[in-house]
């Protein structure tokens, strides 16, 4: 059977490969099983995959809202838009849980001009700067030209003095971070470059992806109990992260949820962190 992928591509459907998707949500084999058997009974020929990611999201929701929080994952990242200040934020989150100090949205004086930079971190006295790439469909790649540019305005900075966590700060790493992919001329690039690379599926053991889950650090468009209204109101008041609102839960009342509405947030919430 022919689907249609999101790019307008035509491919063979393949069950295994949704299989997979639908098991690292943390549903059970007979779960994942009988949402399958709901999908397969309800393919056509031409079906999008847009279309078969809805069916299965909904399918999943009716099992465990925690496990299609998680399923739906790499939307909600798109989600932290539209122009991907809350995707800065949200990676400034993911490096600090790894033990980096980090600071977001800074203007840096470099040799020939000023840059303005996502975001800063420093670890063990090494300061890198990382520069995040946003997109907000799934048919988005980064090519080559963007690690190309990045290099000269890391190559720009990295000679002179700054005045980040402290006055005589010098920049020697620099990162490049996309929620979507890579090509692979943009892969080669990087590593020859001695850029560092982070994307949804790259590197393969610590890709943006598998970081999120390790660390738990799921972003608040995660859930599925609050509306895309709520999520936005969230975002405002500086709430990136799931594992803060359980911290914070008074925020939730501060946007207008009840106490009935708040309890079951919270029960998805707390399921959703305790994954890992």
């Amino acid at each position: 059977m022919k689907i249609i992928k999101q790019s307008g591509q035509v491919v063979d459907f393949n069950i295994q490969k949704l299989k997979h998707s639908l098991l690292k949500s943390g549903a059970s084999i007979e779960t994942v099983e009988k949402v399958l058997a709901q999908i397969e009974s309800q393919l056509y020929e031409g079906i999008s995959t847009r279309k078969i990611y809805k069916l299965a999201f909904s399918l999943l929701k009716k099992s465990a809202k925690s496990h299609a929080a998680r399923y739906n994952l790499r939307t909600a990242i798109q989600q932290l838009g539209p122009a991907g200040f809350y995707f800065e934020k949200f990676i400034a989150e993911l490096f600090s849980s790894e033990g980096y100090s980090s600071k977001t949205n800074l203007f840096l004086n470099g040799k020939c001009i000023s840059h303005e930079i996502d975001v800063v971190i420093k670890k063990d006295e090494l300061i890198s700067i990382i520069e995040c790439k946003f997109h907000n469909t799934n048919d988005k790649v980064t090519d080559v030209k963007v690690p190309m540019y990045i290099l000269s305005r890391f190559n720009d900075l990295k000679s002179q003095k700054h005045s980040i966590f402290s006055n005589n700060d010098e920049v020697s790493k620099c990162i490049i971070v996309t929620n979507n992919r890579f090509t692979s001329d943009a892969i080669a690039f990087g590593t020859c470059s001695g850029l560092q690379l982070l994307s949804w599926d790259y590197p393969a053991e610590n890709c943006l992806r598998k970081k999120v889950d390790r660390n738990g650090l799921y972003p608040i468009t995660c859930l599925t109990t609050i509306s895309s209204a709520e999520k936005s109101k969230l975002l405002e008041l500086g709430l990136i992260l799931v594992s803060h609102l359980i911290k914070m839960p008074d925020l939730l009342s501060k946007i207008g949820i009840s106490q009935k509405r708040s309890v079951n947030i919270l029960k998805e919430a707390t399921e959703l962190c305790n994954y890992i």
